[in-house]
C-alpha cells in the first residue's frame, strides 16, 4: 500500500512537490535496501502487512485561485481501482478546510490558508470497505504544514513613541530603542528579517539598522534654541531588499533642560520706596534674576552682600523660588535716614558639576530704597511709666511728669489728656501743656491699691495724630486703720468650768499691710482689768486667749457677761480699737457639749433625740384625745338629748323682713317647738307663712363646744413645749390661733 502526491499547476512549489512525492510513495515502490542486498521485489513481499507510510504535506499559504487547491493523493495497496475502497478524512479542518475524494483519495483545500492564523493541521485517514464499512487498515495520522510567504509588513506595536534626552548630549547618546515585529515565519527565508532606517529627523538623530536604537547624531543641541524634534523610523523586512514590506512609526523627542545658562537681572539698578511707618516685615519690592533654564535649574537664592541697608532690610525667595522679596527688618525713620542702598546677589541653587566651566552662575544688582516721610503721632520718652505714691498724699500732689514730642521735622506742639475710661472715678488730672500728672482726690490703698492711667498725647496741628502711654500708680500703705475683732465676739462658758481654763482664742484683722507684717497686742480695757470673772493672755503670735478667773458658774445667777478687749497694731502711728466680747453661761454635759444657754429652758437628757421626743408627744396627744372622747360618750349616755339642742333652743334667732301680721304671727310658729326642738322639724309646711322664710342660725350643733376647746388647748401647749425644747419661737400663726 502506498501514497502518491500530485501538484499540477503549482510551479513555485515544484521542489516541495517532488519531495512530497518521494515522501508519500509506498515504500514498496521506492524500495527498501536491506543489509543482505535482497532485491526490491522480496522487500515488497515482506511488507504486505504495512500498507500506510505517512509523513507531511507542505502547502503554500494565501492561495488565491478559483479552484480548490490540490494538496495530494492518498492511495492504498489494497485499492484495485474498482471503487470498493472508500477513503475517510478526519481531524483539524476536515470537511471545512480540507476535503477528500472518497474514491480516488485526492485531498483539496477549500478555504484560504494563512500561516499566521494556523501554521499546521493534524489530520487522520483510513481506508474502509465501501460495502461493509469495515476498516481495511488501522487509522493513521499525518500533518499538513502551511508554508510562509512574505505577506506581513513589520509593525511597531507601541508607537508612536515619546523620548527625552538631555540637551548638550554627546554624539552617540542613546535616546530610545524601537522594536518592530513581523508576523511572517522567521525560520523560513527573509520574510521576517527586519532592517531599520530613519526617514525624517536627520542630522539630529540616527537609528541602528539592526537593533533599532535611536541615537544623538549632532552635538551641543540646545533646548533654549529648539526643544522638540519629530523623528520618523522605518522597519523593512526581506533584509531591506527590494520588494520587502515596510512599516513606519514616529518618535517625538524632547530635549530636557540642564543648568547651562547663568541668571541675569533684568535691571542693573532698582528704585524702590517705603513709608517710614511701614511695620517690620512689610514688603518693599521684588527683584528677578531671569534664567533661560526651567524648573529646578532656574531656581534662585538671593542675598544682600553689601550696602548701608544690610541691617535694616532683608531679602528672601518667594514660594516659586524665582523672585527675591525685599522686606523691612527694622523700624524706619525718615528724620534719621531717608535712603538706603543694597547690593543684591542672585545665584542658582542647583548646579551641574560638568558645566561649571560655563559659570559663574550668579549675577549682582543694586537696589536703592527711599524712605518716605509720614506724619507720625507724638512719641513719649518712655514706653511706660511706673510710680509709687503713699495713700496719705495730699490732693494736688504731682505724681509724674510725662513728656512726648513730635518726631517729624515740623515738631508740632503736643497736648496731653487722660483717657477717662482708665480713670472713671477721676482721681487724677494732667496739665494739658506740661504733662504733669497730679491727684485731685484722696487715695485709699484699702479701696484701690493700683491705678492704671492711660495718658494721651495729641499733635495740636493734626488732632488725628494721637499716641498713648500707660502710667501705673501703686498706692503705698499707711497705717491708718486700727485692728479689730471680726469673729469670736460671742462665746460661752460651761457651768462646770474651773478657774484658769481657756474658753476661747481670738484673732484680730487689720486692712493695712505693713512691710514687716502684722504685729498685734491684746489687753483688757481699763474698766475690766480687775474684774473677778475673766482675764486675757496675749500669746505673742497675733492671737489672745480668754481665761476664767473663777469657777462655780450658774446661769440662774447670771447668764451673760461682757468683756471689753483693746487691740493695738505695731506700726507708727499706733492704731487701736476696743471690741466687746459677750460671754454666755451654758449648761453642758459631762463631755463639754452645750445643752442650754437659757435660764428658763427645760433640761432633758442628751440621749433623747428630737424624733423620739416628737413620737412621745404624739402618743400623749393621742391618749388625751381618747380620754376626752370616752368622757364625752359617758356624758351623752346620761342625758337623753344633746345639750346643744335642749339647752340652747332658746338661743335660736328668728329673722324675717315683714311687718307684724297679728294672728298670722302666732300661727306661723308653734310654741311647742320652743320646748321640744325635735318636733319642730315635723310641722306641716302648710301651717307656715308663705310670705316669709325664717332663717334659724344655730350657735351649736351635735358636738359640745367645750370638747373642741379642750382638745385644741392641749394640742397647742404640746407644740409650744416641743418648740421650747428645740430652741424655737412660737410661730405667729399659732399665736393668732391661740
Amino acid at each position: 500500500m502506498g501514497v502518491g502526491l500530485h501538484r499540477p499547476g503549482v510551479v513555485g512549489a515544484l521542489l516541495p512537490a517532488v519531495l512530497g512525492v518521494l515522501t508519500f510513495l509506498p515504500l514498496g515502490l521506492l524500495g527498501n535496501p536491506s543489509e543482505g542486498g535482497e532485491p526490491a521485489g522480496s522487500a515488497l513481499l515482506q511488507r504486505v502487512k504495512r500498507g500506510w507510510v505517512w509523513n507531511q504535506f507542505f502547502v503554500l499559504e494565501e492561495y488565491t485561485g478559483l479552484e480548490p487547491l490540490y494538496i495530494g493523493k492518498l492511495h492504498s495497496d489494497m485499492d484495485k481501482g474498482d471503487g470498493s475502497i472508500k477513503y475517510i478524512l478526519t481531524g483539524e479542518g476536515a470537511g471545512s478546510t480540507f476535503t477528500i475524494d472518497d474514491s480516488t483519495g485526492d485531498i483539496h483545500a477549500i478555504q484560504r490558508l494563512d500561516r499566521e492564523v494556523k501554521s499546521q493541521y493534524v489530520l487522520r485517514a483510513q481506508a474502509r470497505n465501501r460495502l461493509t464499512d469495515r476498516p481495511l487498515e488501522p487509522e493513521s495520522e499525518f500533518i499538513v504544514k502551511i508554508q510562509d510567504i512574505n505577506d506581513n509588513e513589520p509593525r511597531f506595536l507601541d508607537g508612536p513613541y515619546r523620548a527625552t534626552v538631555p540637551e548638550m548630549s554627546k554624539i552617540g547618546t542613546s535616546v530610545i530603542q524601537l522594536t518592530a515585529t513581523d508576523a511572517d515565519d522567521p525560520t523560513y527565508g527573509n520574510s521576517a528579517r527586519v532592517v531599520y532606517s530613519i526617514l525624517d529627523g536627520q542630522p539630529y538623530f540616527s537609528v541602528d539598522a539592526k537593533t533599532g536604537v535611536v541615537r544623538v547624531s549632532l552635538a551641543d543641541m540646545d533646548r533654549e534654541t529648539r526643544e522638540d524634534y519629530t523623528v520618523v523610523i522605518q522597519a523593512k523586512d526581506m533584509g531591506g531588499q527590494l520588494g520587502g514590506l515596510a512599516g513606519t512609526t514616529t518618535v517625538n523627542i524632547t530635549l530636557s533642560d540642564i543648568n547651562d545658562n547663568p541668571p541675569m537681572f533684568d535691571q542693573r539698578l532698582y528704585q524702590m520706596s517705603v513709608p517710614e511707618s511701614a511695620p517690620v516685615g512689610s514688603v518693599v519690592g521684588r527683584i528677578w534674576a531671569k534664567d533661560k533654564d526651567i524648573g529646578v535649574n532656574a531656581e534662585m537664592r538671593y542675598s544682600i552682600i553689601d550696602g548701608d541697608g544690610r541691617d535694616t532690610f532683608d531679602i528672601s525667595t518667594d514660594p516659586t523660588n524665582l523672585f527675591g522679596i525685599i522686606t523691612v527688618k527694622k523700624s524706619l525713620n525718615f528724620e534719621e535716614k531717608p535712603s538706603y542702598t543694597l547690593k543684591v546677589e542672585g545665584a542658582n541653587t542647583h548646579l551641574d558639576a560638568g558645566l561649571r566651566h560655563r559659570g559663574p552662575f550668579t549675577d549682582v544688582t543694586i537696589v536703592h530704597v527711599s524712605v518716605e516721610d509720614v506724619d507720625e503721632p507724638p512719641l513719649f520718652d518712655a514706653p511706660a511709666y511706673y510710680v509709687e505714691l503713699k495713700e496719705d498724699a495730699e490732693v494736688g500732689t504731682v505724681v509724674k511728669n510725662v513728656s512726648a514730642r513730635d518726631p517729624d521735622a515740623a515738631n508740632n506742639t503736643v497736648r496731653y489728656s487722660i483717657e477717662r475710661s482708665s480713670d472713671p472715678e477721676k482721681y487724677f488730672y494732667i496739665e494739658i501743656t506740661s504733662g504733669s500728672l497730679m491727684t485731685v482726690r484722696s487715695l485709699d490703698r484699702e479701696e484701690n491699691s493700683w491705678h492704671n492711667i492711660t495718658v494721651l498725647a495729641m499733635e495740636m496741628n493734626n488732632p488725628t495724630q494721637i499716641s498713648s502711654v500707660s502710667v501705673a500708680v501703686r498706692v503705698l500703705d499707711v497705717n491708718d486703720n486700727p485692728p479689730s475683732l471680726t469673729d469670736y465676739l460671742e462665746m460661752s462658758v460651761c457651768e462646770q468650768t474651773k478657774a484658769g481654763m481657756v474658753i476661747q482664742t481670738v484673732t484680730a484683722v487689720d486692712p493695712d499691710e505693713p512691710r514687716g507684717g502684722q504685729h498685734f497686742s491684746y489687753s483688757l480695757a481699763p474698766e475690766a482689768v480687775n474684774n473677778p470673772n475673766f482675764t486675757l493672755r496675749d500669746n505673742q503670735d497675733n492671737t489672745a486667749s480668754i481665761l476664767t478667773r473663777r469657777g462655780g458658774w450658774s446661769k440662774h445667777d447670771q447668764s451673760v457677761f461682757y468683756l471689753p478687749i483693746v487691740i493695738s497694731d505695731g506700726e507708727q502711728p499706733v492704731k487701736s480699737s476696743t471690741s466687746l466680747l459677750t460671754i454666755y453661761v451654758c449648761s453642758c454635759n459631762h463631755e463639754g457639749y452645750i445643752m442650754s444657754c437659757s435660764a428658763e429652758a427645760y433640761s432633758l437628757p442628751a440621749s433623747i433625740s428630737r424624733g423620739a421626743l416628737i413620737a412621745i408627744l404624739a402618743c400623749i396627744f393621742v391618749l388625751l384625745v381618747m380620754i376626752l372622747l370616752m368622757l364625752s360618750l359617758r356624758t351623752h349616755r346620761k342625758k337623753p338629748y344633746l345639750c346643744d339642742e335642749e339647752e340652747n333652743v332658746h338661743e335660736n334667732i328668728v329673722r324675717y323682713d315683714d311687718e307684724g301680721g297679728g294672728e298670722e304671727d302666732t300661727e306661723a310658729f308653734d310654741i311647742a317647738a320652743m320646748w321640744n326642738p325635735r318636733e319642730a322639724h315635723h310641722h306641716h309646711p302648710s301651717k307656715l307663712r308663705q310670705d316669709m322664710l325664717p332663717e334659724i342660725e344655730s350657735l351649736s350643733r351635735y358636738v359640745p363646744q367645750a370638747c373642741y376647746c379642750v382638745i385644741l388647748f392641749i394640742f397647742f401647749h404640746i407644740l409650744q413645749f416641743s418648740n421650747c425644747f428645740n430652741g424655737k419661737e412660737w410661730p405667729n400663726e399659732f399665736k393668732e390661733v391661740e
